[in-house]
């Protein structure tokens, strides 16, 4: 009977034999032809598990991808949603990514002559810039999330793949974007919690894509506005003699006074929009031969000489004026990681000041005169020039003249077809060819 039993049982063994609740023996699966064939605890190890390592490794990981998470988290909402100071931390992912990114571009471009081919490639950067801030945002968050889910363990997956970190990060992407493939999912509720918490975090970063670039272009086009209006009034590019020479006559105080007060207000929205996104700074005008440091520069200059003194002018509200350009481009300069140079050279020497005084005597505005009145002027160019200088050596951007020693055209004077239209109507040409003006 024992012997019976004991036939019965070994028949049973080999007919179920992963139905035994014990371990399985080694020669059972050799008796039955299987030859090296693995045991379940064999074939199971073959699968490595997250949490299967040293422990202290995946407290390390959690530890390490929540300060990353903590770290873009922090940097976006500062970028994006909180009215910031001029001075912040030292150390800033957006700050770091802007200094390392544009200084190759800057040197790239130092070696092209043509100043419209030169702008053309750093106009590139600004747009560029952000999405690839953006980007490296979410990739951020996708790494510091497959470091927490790496760390929790405890992962499934519907076929033979390794559960390793290189598909813990496929699988981070996928939640983050919001894919939904299913080929792997989190096993216990910890998991589960960080894949839903980052599903959510994928819509929220969508959500500030899809509401950030607005906000951005909307200011870059309240930006250009003034400027392109400018053109008319200060030349291409502008300098603060033609602006005055243009703007006023001998008797026409006012509309001088609607004109800056109409950039006192523009250099207060520059100020705000550049303060609360610093990208701006490295958005190019739409024309080669404008800028905005450009224009904040020849403001400033314009009403350096009204402050000065002119005859018969007041200048209170040039003074309004001077005061906030001036801080807008004192805090601009520290947002750009501007230095500053002792070594830059003059912007005004003392022949171009004579010519200043005799270009607007022509248009019945006399300049005071006398070495006080020099000095006075140098005092006041000493409040923003070195600021203004230092952001246009940083930022690449060429800083206009006081005086205008050129016959430029301005550019609503600029057309690309206009050499052919003239030769048209004196009968010199028959057919259109030829090229078109650098201005375009």
């Amino acid at each position: 009977m024992k012997l019976f039993r004991g036939e019965a049982a070994a028949v049973k063994l080999r007919l179920f034999p992963f139905r035994h609740q014990g371990s399985v023996p080694w020669n059972v699966h050799s008796r039955m032809g299987t030859g090296n064939r693995r045991t379940p605890q064999a074939a199971s190890a073959t699968i490595p598990q997250p949490g299967s390592s040293d422990p202290a490794m995946h407290v390390f990981a959690i530890i390490v991808g929540a300060l990353i998470m903590f770290g873009v988290l922090l940097d976006a909402f500062e970028t994006i949603v909180l009215p910031r100071r001029v001075r912040r931390a030292h150390f800033r992912i957006t700050s770091w990514f802007y200094r390392f990114t544009w200084v190759p571009v800057a040197r790239l471009a130092s070696h092209i002559q043509s100043q419209t081919r030169r702008e053309t490639l750093l106009g590139y950067f600004g747009p560029l810039s952000m999405i690839a801030l953006l980007g490296l945002w979410a990739c951020g968050l996708i790494l510091g999330f497959a470091l927490v889910q790496f760390g929790a363990g405890e992962h499934v997956s519907g076929s033979t793949v390794p559960i390793n970190f290189s598909t813990i990060l496929y699988q981070s992407g996928q939640t983050f974007f919001t894919l939904g493939y299913g080929d792997i999912t989190p096993a216990n509720a910890f998991s589960r919690f960080v894949a839903i918490g980052e599903a959510g975090m994928g819509f929220a970063f969508l959500g500030v894509v899809i509401g950030y670039l607005p906000t951005i272009y909307s200011a870059f086009s309240r930006r250009e506005i003034e400027i392109s209006l400018l053109d008319a009034r200060a030349g291409s590019p502008p300098s603060a003699a033609e602006l005055l020479t243009r703007a006023v006559n001998s008797s026409d105080q006012g509309t001088l006074d609607r004109l800056f007060q109409s950039w006192e207000r523009w250099a207060a929205e520059v100020l705000e929009s550049h303060l609360s996104y610093p990208v701006l700074s490295y958005f190019r005008s739409q024309h080669s031969n404008q800028s905005w440091l450009g224009a904040l520069t020849v403001i400033l200059d314009a009403t350096s000489l009204i402050i000065t003194g002119i005859e018969g002018m007041r200048n209170e509200q040039a003074l309004r004026t001077f005061k906030m350009a001036r801080h807008a481009v004192v805090d601009l300069a520290q947002v750009v990681n501007a230095d500053y140079d002792p070594s830059l050279p003059d912007r005004l020497a003392a022949s171009e000041l004579a010519e200043i005084r005799k270009q607007l005597a022509s248009k019945g505005l006399k300049l005071h005169e006398g070495p006080e009145v020099d000095q006075k002027l140098v005092q006041l160019r000493m409040l923003y020039e070195p600021y203004a200088q230092a952001i246009a050596r940083n930022l690449f951007i060429g800083l206009p003249p006081w005086i205008r020693h050129d016959q430029i055209k301005d550019n609503w004077r600029s057309g690309p077809w206009d050499r052919i239209i003239q030769a048209q109507a004196l009968g010199r040409l028959s057919q259109p060819h030829g090229g078109v003006d650098e201005h375009f």
